[in-house]
C-alpha cells in the first residue's frame, strides 16, 4: 500500500489472545500453502503482480532493506531478496520450519502487532494476505508498527482479501476475519501516518469465473460456507495452465499495481 512519508508455543488447538488463528488450523493452512505456491496459478499471478510494486518501491534506493511481515513458509523471500537484503518473520514454528528447511536464516519468530525490529530500519515491508486474518485490535496495532520500522519515505506493499461475495472455503480455513473495501484499506493506512499511491484489486479477470464458483460452494453447503481446501489445491496440468496465462495477461495490461503506500515525513 503506501510509503511513509512516514505463536504461540506449538500446543494444538491453542490461540494465542488477539492474534488470529489457531495453531493448528494454521498448520494446516502453511502445509497446503507450501505445497502450492510454487506452481498454483493464484501464486504464480501473485508474484507477477507483486514484483514490479517492489522495482518501483526501491528505484533509487542505494543498498535496500525489505522486510517481510508474517513471511509464512518464507517463499515470498527468495523474490524479495533480489531487490535488496531481506528479512522476515512469521508467528508460527511451522511457517519458520519450512522456510529454514529451504536454507532461510534471515527469519525470526514474531507478531505484527509487536514487529521484533527497531525503528526506522527497513526501506520497503512488506505484509501479503495477512490483515484480513487479524482481529480488530491487532489489524490497528499493525498499521503502526509498519510505520515504525519504516524509514521515513520508506514504502508498504499490502495485499488483502476483498469483497465479501468472494469468501470461499478458503476463507473459512483460514479464519478470515473480514474482506476489505479500498475505502476502508484507504481510511486505515492515511489515519496511520501513510500517504497512499496506489489502490487496486488484483485477479479481476476471474472475477467472472470465481462468481459461480462461490455460488456452487454456498448452495453445496446449505448456504454455509465449510472450511475447504479446494481453493489452495493445485488444478489440473491444462486448467493451472489456463489460468496462469489469463493472470499473466491480466498483469501485462494492468495501469497500475498492488496497493502501494509511502510513509510520510515527519
Amino acid at each position: 500500500m503506501g510509503s511513509r512519508t512516514r505463536t504461540p508455543h506449538r500446543t494444538r488447538g491453542l490461540r494465542r489472545r488477539g492474534e488470529g488463528l489457531a495453531l493448528d488450523s494454521m498448520d494446516r493452512l502453511l502445509e497446503l500453502t507450501h505445497r502450492a505456491e510454487q506452481s498454483h496459478f493464484w501464486f504464480r499471478g501473485f508474484r507477477w503482480y507483486v514484483r514490479p510494486e517492489i522495482a518501483r518501491a526501491v528505484e533509487g534506493r542505494p543498498h535496500p532493506r525489505l522486510l517481510d511481515c508474517g513471511c509464512g513458509t518464507g517463499s515470498n523471500l527468495a523474490m524479495l531478496e533480489r531487490f535488496g537484503d531481506v528479512y522476515g518473520f512469521d508467528l508460527t514454528w511451522n511457517g519458520l520450519r519450512f522456510a529454514r528447511a529451504t536454507g532461510r536464516r534471515d527469519i525470526v519468530r514474531g507478531s505484527i502487532s509487536h514487529i521484533p525490529f527497531a525503528s526506522a530500519q527497513f526501506d520497503v515491508v512488506t505484509a501479503f494476505d495477512v490483515l484480513q486474518c487479524l482481529p480488530d485490535a491487532v489489524e490497528g496495532a499493525t498499521v503502526s508498527e509498519l510505520w515504525r520500522v519504516l524509514k521515513p519515505g520508506g514504502h508498504a506493499i499490502v495485499t488483502a482479501a476483498a469483497l465479501d461475495i468472494l469468501s470461499g472455503g478458503h476463507s473459512i480455513l483460514s479464519e478470515e476475519v473480514r474482506r476489505y473495501t479500498p475505502r476502508r484499506l484507504r481510511s486505515m493506512f492515511e489515519a496511520g501516518g501513510f500517504q497512499i499511491e496506489r489502490l487496486t484489486f488484483a485477479y479481476a479477470t476471474l472475477v467472472p469465473v470465481m462468481l459461480p464458483v462461490r455460488a456452487w460452494q454456498r448452495w453445496r453447503s446449505g448456504g454455509n460456507l465449510t472450511a475447504g481446501e479446494f481453493d489452495i489445491a493445485v488444478p489440473s496440468a491444462p486448467i493451472n495452465a489456463l489460468f496462469s496465462a489469463v493472470v499473466a495477461g491480466s498483469n501485462s495490461r494492468r495501469s497500475s499495481g498492488t496497493p502501494a503506500a509511502r510513509r510520510r515525513f515527519r
